[in-house]
């Protein structure tokens, strides 16, 4: 086993390691959530991972998210987050695409080659777009619900979408699941209460660093135990 994954190895033993280095694993979103799961997801030893991000690094991202720096505003995520996973790993396989995933050119995306999704955009169209692709073609997914307007990373917890509260965004997507007869969904929500006025849907949300990299991270460490399990 190489330096690189030597502690990793450790812990979860070398054909583990082996095991997740011939893993490909899809990240939607590479924002606050996004950007923590992708660098989690291959500092573990993933190797080979898909990105998908249509936006660029802005000032307001300095508060949360990995891949924004002052040396980075203004670039393509896709383009920072690729540069930056080259540097963990350089022998690390990866396919970045920049697009605003949507019903309308879900199919540039082949699922297939995918062995796990992770849902981290904020989108509800995109969301429950590439829940249906991954549930269509049998492909293990977890999504991410909202993070914003929370603070208290303690709340966070991986569970059934249907068992899920205090979530807006959650909500929303309970609803639309069902009228698509899915009746289950892995997802990373907060069941932390928010004042009534932070509810608005036209308000844009607050966010903290401690919270969005925590869900990430969580999201990358499902995955990997999932990986190793199957």
């Amino acid at each position: 086993m190489d330096g690189m994954y030597e502690r990793t190895a450790m812990c979860i033993g070398e054909d583990a390691v082996k095991k997740l280095q011939k893993s490909h694993v899809a990240v939607f979103g590479v924002g606050g959530v996004g950007g923590y799961t992708a660098e989690v997801l291959v500092r573990s030893g993933i190797g080979e991972i898909t990105v998908i991000d249509n936006d660029v690094v802005s000032e307001s991202n300095l508060n949360r998210q990995i891949i924004a720096l002052h040396s980075t505003i203004g670039k393509k995520k896709t383009e920072v987050i690729k540069s930056r996973l080259l540097d963990i790993n350089p022998e690390l396989k990866i396919h970045a695409y920049d697009m605003f995933f949507l019903p309308e050119n879900s199919k540039e995306i082949d699922f297939i080659n995918f062995d796990f999704i992770c849902d981290c955009v904020d989108t509800v169209t995109a969301k429950l777009e590439i829940i249906m692709r991954a549930k269509n073609e049998n492909i293990s997914i977890i999504s991410s619900c909202g993070t914003g307007n929370k603070t208290h990373p303690e709340k966070l917890k991986i569970t059934d979408i249907f068992s899920t509260k205090n979530c807006p965004l959650a909500k929303v997507m309970r609803k639309e699941l069902k009228k698509r007869n899915i009746e289950k969904l892995d997802v990373i929500a907060s069941d932390e209460l928010i004042n009534k006025a932070e509810k608005e849907i036209v308000r844009t949300p607050g966010s903290v660093a401690f919270v969005p990299s925590v869900a990430g991270i969580m999201i990358a460490g499902f995955v990997i135990n999932n990986l190793i399990k199957q």
